[in-house]
């Protein structure tokens, strides 16, 4: 490697050395304290019937970490179990056979996932990589090994959860099918449980957002425990509303006001639709029930005067359109709309915006489960969580 003349250091890349130099002492004092913890005992102390175990030498072990590879000294030691038989110490923080950390595990997943091949791949991870090796078959028992997750996360139990509300939508991404670019549903279920925090309950792809789709979907919910939520919050599909009602007739549902505004103004002239829009969001945003109502009464008053197929179209949303004020004013600004899913599809927009479609239908579950895994998408709490054990309307 040069070396600058003029201070002495290490040219390039003489940083990210330092720091992998730091990393690996780091990590080897990890792994030492955790063997210090299951052998009861540091180095070289002996303290009587505590100690269970002895150490036997290191072995080197290459583990790649976002930094690049760092070969490290991993300690080997010998622990007496419970049945008096002595076995091979396995460290929990890195087990055996891990040759890579868990965020580089998800960097290659998210290349491949999006299209990219084995040898490309390689290219593009070339600076995290840094010569360590990535086969076929490691990029393989990735993909199979998140496939597993995927699978039990989609079946876990949902019952201590204790989910309140739900919000549900679909989501169209562009995927090749065959020679061909198409667009598949992917029907995505948010829940709100009972601390005020937001869960993906439920990613699954569907052949079409059909009423019989959306049954499967909550039908899945309720096989798996989720209980009787309190609301639900969707768009204007008829069919997810449908759903609902098969599986919880009383269910309070709320249609989203966002949705059902742009669909006012979509029936609306070009000159009303500032005016249109500042009347809808006076009344949808006034602050008590009694507001909302006196200027729900003026609107319809109004615009079935001004533009008949807005009144039609406001109409046909009925008081669904105004469950949220039947709930704590502090979580109006939740209950509105469905723009707690639309800022989960926005992220996975802006992770694969630059292709033109992905390579099938699995990888879009599996981006994003994988997003959501990595923590790469963040869920806060509800606005107004606080007040969920007041909310007056209940669920049979």
């Amino acid at each position: 490697m040069e070396t600058d003349s003029r201070s002495g250091w290490q040219g390039k890349g003489s940083l990210e050395e330092l720091m992998r130099e730091r990393i690996r002492a780091t990590i080897e004092t990890i792994v030492d304290e955790e063997l210090e913890g299951a052998l009861g005992a540091a180095r070289s102390r002996r303290v009587g019937l505590v100690r269970v175990g002895y150490r036997h030498g290191k072995r080197e072990r290459t583990l790649t970490t976002s930094l690049g590879a760092t070969t490290i000294a991993m300690p080997r030691a010998r622990i007496e179990g419970a049945d008096g038989r002595r076995r091979e110490w396995r460290s929990r923080i890195i087990p055996r056979y891990q040759r890579r950390t868990e965020r580089v595990d998800e960097a290659i997943l998210g290349v491949y996932l999006s299209g990219t091949n084995t040898r490309r791949l390689r290219g593009a991870l070339a600076p995290l990589l840094r010569g360590a090796p990535l086969s076929k078959d490691a990029v393989s028992r990735l993909v199979g090994r998140l496939r597993e997750d995927f699978a039990a996360w989609a079946q876990r139990d949902l019952g201590e959860l204790k989910v309140r509300y739900l919000f549900l939508d679909g989501w169209y991404p562009r995927v090749r099918i065959g020679k061909k670019r198409v667009r598949v549903p992917v029907l995505v279920t948010l829940g709100v449980c009972a601390n005020g925090q937001r869960v993906v309950l439920d990613l699954r792809l569907a052949g079409a957002e059909s009423e019989q789709a959306w049954l499967d979907a909550v039908r899945s919910l309720a096989a798996r425990n989720l209980g009787a939520p309190r609301l639900a919050v969707i768009d204007g599909n008829p069919g997810l509303a449908a759903a609902l009602k098969v599986q919880w007739p009383k269910l309070a549902i709320q249609r989203c006001t966002n949705h059902k505004l742009w669909n006012l103004l979509a029936k609306a002239p070009a000159h009303l639709r500032e005016e249109l829009a500042e009347d809808y969001r006076r009344m949808i945003y006034a602050t008590s029930r009694e507001a909302v109502e006196k200027a729900r009464v003026a609107f319809l008053r109004k615009w079935k005067l001004r533009c008949n197929a807005v009144s039609a179209s406001f109409e046909e949303a009925g008081d669904e359109l105004f469950t949220f004020s039947a709930f704590p004013l502090a979580q109006w600004k939740a209950l509105r709309t469905t723009n707690a899913l639309e800022r989960i599809n926005e992220e996975f927009r802006r992770r694969t915006k630059t292709q033109a479609s992905l390579p099938n239908e699995e990888a879009v579950l599996f981006l994003l489960f994988g997003l959501l895994r990595s923590g790469q998408i963040t869920l806060r709490r509800l606005v107004g969580w606080h007040d969920l054990t007041t909310s007056q309307v209940e669920a049979a």
